[in-house]
This record gives C-alpha cells, structure tokens and sequence, in this order.
C-alpha cells in the first residue's frame, strides 16, 4: 500500500462517467488528455480510454528511448478497465476492441505530432469487426487505413506509395472517390499493401496487437523530436523540456454508413469571432478524412451552407437529432470553459462521441472580439478578457496582410523578421529605392544586408529582404521601427547587384520585376497579392482601454521621424523613450557636413561643420516635440562611430568626393584612419563626446533651442530628455552632465526661455550595470540598452549571431535568442543589479528599457517585476507592449507580489 502511495504514476484513466484527471492538469496529461478527463467527469459521451504522461515522454529522451520500469504494468491495467467499459477485448478476433493512440502536449500543436487510428486491427480481427458490424466493406476501410497510418507513423514508410496503390485500384476500376469502393475491393487493397510492406520493411505487417500499441506509442513519443514539431516549437517558444503525453482511446467509428459521421466544430468562428457555431462535417468517414482534403467537408449548420453557395447537406440538415445533441454540448462546453472551444467529433450509427475540446486557435481578430463578447455577456471579467489575448498576436492587426483566400506563389523563405506584408518592385539598392519612393512607385528593397546608409532607402520601400541577419539584425530592427514588412536571413537567395538579378529556387527575377513579402511568415511570393488592411477600433480599442487600466509600466516608442512619432501616438505611445539622432544624419543635405566635420583637421573645422548640421537637427527635435505634445522625448546623443558615415569602397569614396567636392585622397585617408578593428566596442557612444566635445554641445543646443521655439510658439512645454550612450564609469557621466548642463544654461540664458530636463545615461555595458550607484550620481534616469547589454555580457555579435543560434537553439544551450526574448538570468541579472544599485543611490531614478526587449511580451513582464517605470519599443509594437504590461501587472496582482524595486 505505501508503495502505491509513493510509486510515480504514469497512467491515468478516463472513460464512463469519471476520470483520474481533470482540465487543471495540463503539465502532467497534456491539454488533449487534460479535457478527455474532464468531459469524462463532466459526464459528456467520451469513448474510455488512457493517458500516458508527458512524464513517461521525458523519462523515455533522458533514458535512451527506454520507458519507465511500471509503465507496461500499468498500461494493462488501465487496457483492462477499457476491456471492461466496452464489453470488448483487445486482440479478441471474435469482439475486438480497437483503440487510437494520439500525441498531446501542455500546449497545442496541431498536425505537428503523430497519431494511429484502428490500432488493433489484424488478419484475423478484421474479421470480427466485419461481423459485430455487419458491415464487410468498413471493415476492410478500416483496416486499409490502420495499415497505412501504422506504415508511414510507426515503420517510417512513404504514404505516397499507398496512395499511388489506391489510386490504381480506383482507375482500374473506373471510380474517383473512396466511398465508391465494395467490401471486395478494399480486400484486394489491403493485400496489395501488405505485399508493398513487407517489401520495403523486409517482413510482414505486425499481426500482434500488443506490439503494434507499444509501436505507436513509442512512434508518438518520437515525434515530439520531429523537424516539423521542433520548428513549430521554435516558432511559438513552447519548451522542448514539457514533452508530449500520448491518449490511447477506444475507437467509434464515423465510416459505419449514412448514419455515421466525422466532424470538426469550433463554438465562434475562429476568423472573425462571430457568435455562431462553425465547422465542418463528413458522412461515412473517419477523422483524418475532413483534414487531409480527399473528400470536400459540408458545412455543420444549414445557415453556413447557405452561405458558401454549398449543396451538400449541412449536419444540421442531414443529421438533425445528433446536430441538435451536438449543439447542446458544444454550448455546454463553451460555457464550461468560458472560452471559444475547438471540437472533434464522431457519429456512430447515430450516436454522439466528443474525441476532444481544447481553446479554439484563433486569428487576432477573432481573439479580440471573443474577449470583448464574453466579458461583456458576463461570462469572464475585463480582466481575464485582457489575459486572453496573446500580446504578440496584435501584429496581425497593425500591418497589412496577404488576404488568406489569396493564391501563394512562394519563391524563397527565410526569417519573419518584422510582420505584414507589401508588394513593390524589386530594386537593389537603397538610392534606387528612395528615387523610386520619391517618385510613387511601390518598392521592395532586396540586400545582401543593410547599413545604417540604407536608412532614407529603408523609408522608402514598402519592405525589405536580406540574404544575411537575424531577427535582431539592422535590418529586422529598423524595418520593425519603421513598421516595414521584413524577410531577413533569406539565404537560399543569389543577389547579383550589378546584373541587377535575384536568382533562387532555379528562377530568376530581375529589377523592377513585382515580388511581395509576407514578413509574418517569412515567405517571398512572386507577382502581386491581394492584401487586407488592419482595422484599429472596435474591439481593439474597448480590450486596449481595459489593458491601459491594468498595468502599471509605462510605454513609449522608439522613433526619430515625424512619420515614426505620429504613428507611436496613433498606437497609444506615452513619449519617446529612444529617438537615435544619428538617424537623422543620413539624410543627403546632411550627410556631406557629416563628413566634413569627420575629414577636419582641427576643432575649429569641425564646429564649422556642426553649425552647418544644428539647424537641421533643431528642426527635427521640434517635429517631435510638436507632435508628442508634452510628453515626455527621450534623445540619445551621437552612438555609432565616426566611418559608419563615410563611404567604404574606393569606388564609393571617388564618387561622393566628386559629388560633393571633397577631396578623394583625405577621404580616404581618413577613412583607413577610423577604421576599428571592433568597432562596436571602439571609438563610440559617449567617448565621441569625450573626444569631441563639441558634437555633443551641438547636439544639446539643438535640442535645447528646439524646446524654447516650442515654448514661443504658445505651444505645451516639451519634457526633452537627454541621454548619453556607452557610458562605463561615473567620471564620463560627471564630465557629460557638465556639458549638457552647460549649453543648457546658455541656451536658456540666450532664449531667456526655462525648460525643465533632465541628463541620463543608457546602461548597456556590465560594468555600467554593476557601477550604476557612481553612475547615478550624476544621472537623473537610466535606459537599458539590452540590445548591446546582451552583446557586451555574452560577447556575442548581435549581426553574426543568426549563424550560429539556431545550433545553440536546437541543441537545447538557449531555449531563445537572447537578443529576441531578455536572458532574465544573466542579462536579466544585470538589470536587477543596475535597477537595485541605481536607486540606492539616487531614489525616484527613473527607469526605463529601450532595446528590442522592449517590445517582446516574455521581457516585458520581467521589467516590470523588477520595478522599471516604462518600456519603449518600436511605433508597431506599443499596442503589443501595452497588452504586455497589462497581463504582467495583473499576473503579478494574481500572485500577490510587488514589483521588486516597489516593495
């Protein structure tokens, strides 16, 4: 007896009105085995069956594909109960019982595992069946379908070659559906497939029902490690560690005749998230008939019949008293739930059978107005309509998208760096496409990888691709900023810039030939698509305003453009919290007094330079102190080094110096002189101010006269922010404050203007983090910088990482990339540290994130556990971030904590 009390269990049963489980134990039985246990208990029609744990799967990868020692015990066991509920016995060839095997993980992953149906059957049970049934002809269906599901699951066996059996069989005798077939038939079907399996396998199909269940169930264990599961786990972060439970369940049967049916239902339609009963049905047909596309499904209700134009009957009209029945389960189950349900479903000789109910997956669209719906037909509150939502899901809305009934003519795939989608043509160059924008012309910018030269061309092309970079490359970045559709890491691309060629798959494309991206997906199509606009009210303004009400952390946006400041404001931004200044320099009237301030040869050619650049940067800071209107402006001084503004080729160079009247030699001389061996940790951020002081006191001036032109056109007074990069020691940030503060005050003086702003520092080096108490001394607020904060405390390149993360990624080193989703531990660390430090020394600092981390659902909610004051992120993101921030403050009220630097 204490035995039993202590042993592990890795069986649970389920089945006649009761069950071990219930839905609260996902983890353990997987969602698919979580709800088969509650619909038992909940007294719903659920064939008995049994659940083996995803304990048992991960015990099975950690012990060499072994299974624990009690796991054969007890699956007979729970096989006899079964026994006992059906009246059936397995392996019996005169009442067999016959059983389904099916993967089920914590969180859904539809198709992506494995499953056997008519598990059971053989030479000799086939018989049976055929005769309790009185029905030769499923009989031998069902067996055809078991030998080929086993074949290809379990044996590893291509489906194709039963398929191309089949197809001779019906040409041979001149059908072209399955249901046409005779009992004789389908025999002489199953002879020839069990000829082609021992053929290929080199012995007999299994006969012997015990070995054929622990082949399927080791087959649906294993297929939690294939390459379709694994991508897909990469693609919606579902650890590789929770492993796959596996349901073993009686079989009914959907293909016994004109009274027996297969279906799929979900409770609201999960494209719009209407309030009506949706989905399709088969008659005369087992599950994997209505997925896989050999017969066209009717539709479940005579309304959406009637609508798609369809003959066939609906269920409701070709079945009406299982509809009915049906109807008053899924209701059940919805109101059970409290959340839109996906249904699976089996008609038996006109009997009801729920196989499985699961929250149905659903477009954003459809996610917001099931939300809103339910909560306001007080079914849940405002509050869990908020945490129903999935942050990352508002994508779908901010940007256009291809039209999901529209034909996909796809070319290349490679990363989905930043969603929506566009068409344009194909141009190779940013010049090119920014002569094209100016122009009207609807452009796609193609790269090996861009530069920060690229930016005015970026802007103008509708979307961008990129044979090389990451998700967090420049590219995926600043198209993400500008809320530009993304393919980055495209590599199966051959881009021939000078022959003006885009060569892959075996075609070629040419410039100025149309192409569009699908950056959700990270797929390159051929020609024009038809897209769908993102609407912006309704729903998604009732869930945002409840959102707003929920969280605690501020959000605001990372933009330097007028276009980008006004769209953070459509999408609900509280300020800028990182306008990057060096943006602003690109610009062609600029970019030549850029360089010549680079090419002088002392201060006093270089301020000459600079007073040339202040009056187009003071003209940018008041567009943006304009339209935030107040709130507050978070501006980072100069950051990157002085040749990312300098021409790199000598053709490069000969070409601007004619352009421009510059001299080509001291061009390039100077060019060779900058150049860094590591640039990134070189000659950079606030040691250009050091270094050079006057470019800062530029800076300063210009942002300072930018708010005093504010304030004199009548206008709210602007809140600017200014915030030094790079900074390591406390002594840098006290020489910089002293700068600022200086042309501050005489900026002030010369305007006889006041405005109230504040100096801080970004922490985005470890020593910074682990110093921030010297660095708050003479800072007002921080930003964390976690792009460069991961790179410089893994020392790894953010732009070259993408060549070998996805190595680390699959063999388990990091279950993300750090640069997509904060590394909360080592990284994450560092924050910690920065946040407890910082605010030892200066209480009230204010705090706040300005990477890319910003915008990403999973580190939003550390940065609030942490007590940060606000999170910035790209314009496209806010709505993202807002959500984000919502779900963590009330998953942190849930748990009753405080946030950490709060308590």
């Amino acid at each position: 007896m204490v035995e039993t009390l202590t042993r592990k269990r890795f069986v649970y049963a389920f089945g006649g009105g009761s069950a071990d489980g219930d839905a609260s134990m996902k983890d353990l039985l997987g969602g698919k085995g979580a709800n088969l246990a509650e619909m038992s208990a909940l007294g719903l029609p659920v064939p008995p069956g049994f659940t083996i744990t995803t304990e048992a799967c991960t015990h099975f990868y950690a012990n060499d594909r072994t299974y624990p020692a009690s796991l054969r015990s007890e699956v007979t066991e729970a096989l006899a109960r079964v026994e006992a509920l059906t009246g059936k016995r397995f392996g019996d060839a005169a009442n067999p019982l016959l059983v389904s095997v099916r993967s089920g993980a914590r969180a859904s992953m539809p198709g992506m595992m494995d499953t056997v149906l008519n598990l059971g059957l053989n030479d000799a049970t086939v018989e049976g069946l055929a005769r309790l049934a009185g029905d030769r002809r499923f009989a031998f269906d069902s067996y055809r379908r078991f030998i080929q599901m086993y074949s290809n699951v379990v044996l590893s066996l291509d489906h194709h070659m039963f398929e191309e059996i089949l197809d001779d069989h019906k040409d041979r005798l001149g059908f072209t559906i399955d249901t046409q077939l005779s009992a004789d038939d389908w025999e002489g079907v199953v002879a020839d497939y069990k000829v082609a399996v021992e053929r290929e396998n080199g012995e007999p199909f299994p006969q012997n029902p015990e070995a054929q269940l622990w082949g399927a169930i080791g087959a649906v264990f294993a297929s939690w490690m294939n390459e379709r599961a694994k991508f897909y786990r990469r693609m919606h972060d579902i650890p590789e560690s929770w492993g796959t439970a596996v349901n073993v369940q009686s079989m009914v049967f959907g293909n016994m005749g004109e009274t027996s049916a297969t279906g799929v239902a979900f409770t609201r339609n999960p494209s719009t998230g209407e309030a009506a009963l949706y989905g399709e049905f088969l008659i005369n047909a087992q599950g994997e008939d209505v997925v896989a596309g050999i017969r066209t499904p009717q539709s479940i209700t005579r309304a959406a019949r009637e609508e798609m134009g369809e003959k066939a009957p609906s269920m409701e009209e070709a079945l009406p008293e299982v509809f009915g029945e049906l109807r008053g389960v899924v209701t059940r189950l919805e109101r059970h739930y409290r959340d839109m349900q996906d249904i699976e479903f089996t008609v038996e000789r006109g009997r009801l059978y729920m196989l499985q109910t699961r929250n149905g997956k659903r477009t954003a669209k459809a996610a917001l107005r099931v939300a809103v719906d339910l909560a306001e037909e007080g079914l849940i509150t405002r509050q869990e309509a908020v945490m129903r939502v999935e942050p990352a899901s508002l994508d779908q809305l901010l940007h256009p998208t291809i039209d999901p009934a529209a034909e996909r003519n796809v070319i290349a795939v490679g990363l989905p760096a930043s969603p929506g989608a566009a068409t344009g043509k194909i141009v190779f160059t940013a010049e090119e496409a920014e002569r094209l924008g100016a122009a009207g012309e609807a452009v796609i910018l193609v790269r090996d990888e861009t530069s920060p030269e690229d930016i005015r061309g970026m802007d103008a092309a509708r979307g961008i691709i990129t044979a090389r970079g990451g998700m967090t490359s420049h590219a995926a970045v600043v198209a993400r900023g500008m809320g530009r559709p993304c393919v980055s890491g495209a590599g199966e691309l051959q881009i021939y810039e000078k022959q003006g060629e885009l060569r892959c798959r075996g075609r070629v494309f040419r410039e100025g030939d149309l192409i569009t991206i699908d950056g959700g997906k990270g797929e390159i199509l051929a020609g024009a698509v038809k897209m769908v606009e993102p609407e912006l009210s309704g729903d998604f303004a009732t869930l945002m305003t409840w959102a707003d009400a929920a969280r605690r952390l501020k959000v605001r946006a990372n933009a330097e453009t007028a276009t980008d400041a006004a769209a953070a404001r459509q999408f609900g931004a509280e300020g800028i919290g990182l306008c990057r200044t060096e943006h602003m320099f690109f610009d062609d009237a600029r970019i030549a007094a850029v360089r010549e301030m680079i090419l002088a040869d002392d201060e006093q050619g270089r301020r000459a330079a600079l007073a040339k650049i202040l009056p187009m940067q003071r003209g940018d800071f008041v567009k943006l102190f304009e339209i935030m209107d107040g709130l507050p402006v978070t501006i980072r001084l100069l950051d990157p080094p002085l040749h990312e503004f300098l021409p790199h080729t000598e053709e490069d160079l000969e070409a601007v110096a004619k352009a421009t009247g510059l001299d080509a030699a001291k061009l390039m001389r100077r060019a060779r002189e900058l150049r860094e061996t590591n640039p990134m940790l070189g000659h950079r951020g606030c040691r250009l101010g050091v270094s050079y002081p006057e470019i800062y006191e530029m800076q300063v001036r210009a942002i300072m006269e930018a708010a005093c032109e504010i304030v004199a056109a009548g206008r709210r007074a602007p809140a600017p922010e200014i915030m030094h990069p790079l900074v390591a020691k406390g002594e840098e940030m006290a020489f910089l404050r002293q700068l600022t503060e200086r042309v501050a005050l005489q900026v002030c003086e010369e305007r006889v203007c006041e405005i109230a702003y504040t100096v801080g520092s970004m922490i985005e080096l470890p020593r910074a983090a682990v110093r921030a108490n010297e660095i708050a001394a003479h800072a007002e607020f921080f930003s964390f910088g976690t792009n460069d904060l991961t790179q410089t405390a893994y020392g790894i390149s953010r732009d070259d990482s993408g060549r070998f993360l996805n190595a680390y990624i699959d063999r388990g080193i990091f279950e993300k990339d750090p640069f997509v989703s904060l590394d909360q531990d080592g990284v994450g660390d560092l924050v910690r540290i920065g946040v407890e430090r910082g605010r030892a020394a200066r209480p009230g600092l204010k705090l706040g994130v300005c990477g890319e981390h910003g915008g990403d659902p999973a580190s939003i909610a550390f940065f609030d556990a942490v007590g940060l004051d606000y999170v910035s992120c790209s314009p496209y993101r806010v709505p993202i971030a807002r959500l984000a921030a919502a779900q963590a403050a009330l998953q942190r009220d849930a748990a009753g904590d405080a946030p950490a630097s709060l308590a």
